[in-house]
């Protein structure tokens, strides 16, 4: 009998597979093309039928290709082990390769039944990621990793630009958005997998504009969660002094990040269970305390109104000045979009998810913030200095309620903060786990832990980069700079799909369940509005665009370029 070695003196090598796996439509069609592409640049041939029951297939190539070939097929269907059986021959057993779409693999003729189900076919179901995310499921998550500072800090910053209006600033960035989450929730029903943002721009656009926005991404979560921190600091700061205890502000900073840096690399999930609850008490304070002072005799509906209609009237460039400024709020919306692949019904329940949630938060910052201006006289967001106060919040309660009930607010508040930074931060370094997955930063950074399973290098430079941001940058800068890498990536989307759209002889395999209405003018609108804000938030926002722009180009040229290897699926999670 000749054994493997003996027979490894032929030049192919010939791989019969099969895994029994459940697989939505739409990634069929995106695996479909993945694998098509890599067996022409790999000179691999044979047949491949997809369905939506798993992969059956028959290829043959050089042993260094078809192992290749066989890893990127387990990371495409999200699995750590294949059934596969292989031979060599001396010469290409097939002509061509095909890779065909099919109804089912094994033909029973009864559609209730699964073939994953079936017993004794051995599946590799455990080691997917699981579909469990219901409509509601993804509006709790989008919610909640939109709430944040946004609410937190954000109004403080807003009203040292516009005043007692700033109601209408969030609300004119929630509509600039639109178009963005039009965009993503089509984006995300062609491609429910996975990684994003990062995801549709790297297919859309290639490797080197997936390089620039993949970076662009990193920097935006990581300034958020840096915002996160101050902000986690000046609420702690309110409960301490109230306890008379001394801190020092830039410890206490250091000392959370060091702390969340190694909580994500000991991958402590149960954390993120306590994160809901907690934003959900904080709002739902929030909002009664708000509608207390929505009926007091007090309440004077004048001045957030005046306040909006007068600076519209006398200058409305800072109206979009101040939205710019608070357009990061909105950044929550991405999560949605990043977990396609733990979606129930994606197709259906990750467009109406993520326009749902856009709606809830979108009211929910305007009847705050409109609250907090008519409750208050003067201009109680500064500090002593004239300073944007980082705790607004709790100066909106501790005036209009009680020191005890402001004290518990900011209570809450630190805890959102600190969790919000901590789910950031994990956000962050996901995007350097996808980019290294496909090559387009070094390995290291996709290596992980050997005990904890998480991406530690990935993690350890995200965080090395917050503390400087937060070492070295001024305070609403860091807001700027979060809020312009936002823009500039739902600039991105939104011309993802007119490109998408316009060619879609060409990619066949998109095939969105949903589409965006009014399109392109939805999309046109949101590139002009998007382009619009970003200049208007003045020249550092411009120059931290541009050095996004030169270090994505450089980074590809000096090591993506010569190494890319493209995958449909990376596990990078959006706050």
């Amino acid at each position: 009998m000749k054994t493997e070695d003996s027979l490894k003196k032929f030049k192919y090598k010939v791989a019969a597979f099969y895994n029994f796996i459940s697989i939505i439509d739409q990634e069929i069609l995106l695996i479909k093309e993945e694998l098509t592409n890599l067996a022409a640049n790999q000179e691999i041939k044979g047949t491949i039928l997809l369905a939506s029951e798993g992969v059956n297939g028959t290829i043959c190539g050089t042993e260094k290709a078809i192992t290749h070939f066989i890893q990127i097929l387990k990371q495409l269907l999200k699995i750590s082990d294949i059934n596969v059986k292989y031979s060599w021959t001396e010469k290409q057993a097939f002509r061509r390769f095909k890779a065909r779409k099919k109804k089912e693999i094994v033909t029973i003729g009864d559609d209730s039944i699964d073939p994953n189900l079936i017993s004794g076919v051995v599946s590799d179901v455990k080691s997917t990621i699981m579909r469990s995310l219901s409509l509601v499921g993804v509006i709790i998550v989008t919610v909640a990793a939109s709430i944040g500072s946004g609410l937190f800090v954000l109004p403080s910053f807003a009203a040292s630009v516009m005043g007692t209006g700033i109601w209408l600033a969030f609300l004119l960035a929630g509509i600039v958005f639109l178009p963005g989450a039009l965009s993503k929730s089509e984006l995300s029903s062609a491609m429910p997998v996975n990684g994003g943002a990062y995801v549709y721009l790297e297919r859309s656009f290639g490797p080197l504009i997936g390089t620039i926005s993949g970076l662009g991404l990193w920097a935006s979560f990581l300034l958020k969660s840096a915002f996160a921190l101050i902000g986690f600091s000046a609420y702690m700061y309110a409960v301490t002094n109230y306890l008379d205890i001394t801190t020092n502000s830039t410890f206490v900073i250091m000392s959370a990040l060091a702390l969340i840096t190694i909580l994500n690399i000991l991958g402590v999930k149960k954390v993120k269970a306590f994160q809901t609850p907690i934003l959900a008490l904080t709002t739902i304070l929030i909002l009664i305390i708000c509608v207390i002072q929505l009926f007091d005799a007090s309440f004077d509906f004048s001045r957030p109104m005046d306040g909006a209609i007068d600076v519209t009237k006398n200058d409305p460039v800072i109206v979009a000045e101040a939205a710019a400024l608070v357009f990061v709020a909105y950044a929550g919306i991405y999560k949605a979009g990043a977990l396609g692949g733990e979606v129930k019904d994606p197709e259906k329940n990750l467009p109406y998810g993520m326009l749902i949630s856009l709606l809830l938060i979108t009211l929910l910052y305007v009847f705050v913030t409109f609250i907090m201006m008519g409750a208050i006289e003067n201009e109680w967001w500064l500090d002593s200095n004239n300073n944007p106060r980082e705790d607004p919040i709790f100066a909106f309660v501790d005036t209009v309620a009680s020191t005890e009930i402001g004290i518990t607010m900011a209570l809450l508040a630190f805890l959102t903060m600190i969790s919000g930074a901590l789910s950031g931060l994990l956000a962050a370094s996901r995007f350097l786990f996808a980019m290294a997955k496909d090559c387009l930063l070094p390995n290291s950074l996709s290596e992980t832990n050997e005990k904890f399973g998480t991406p530690q290098w990935s993690i350890i430079l995200t965080g090395v980069a917050m503390g400087i941001c937060i070492l070295t940058l001024p305070v609403k800068d860091v807001a700027k700079l979060a809020s312009g890498f936002q823009i500039m990536v739902i600039v991105a989307l939104n011309a993802c799909v007119i490109i998408l759209r316009r060619d879609s002889g060409k990619n066949n395999w998109y095939q969105p369940s949903f589409k965006s209405p009014m399109y392109p003018f939805i999309q046109i609108f949101g590139i002009i509005a998007g382009a619009i804000l970003v200049y208007l938030m003045g020249s550092k926002a411009i120059i931290g665009a541009a050095a996004a722009l030169i270090l994505g180009f450089a980074t590809y040229k000096i090591y993506g370029e010569k190494n890319y290897q493209p995958q449909i699926s990376t596990n990078s999670e959006s706050e």
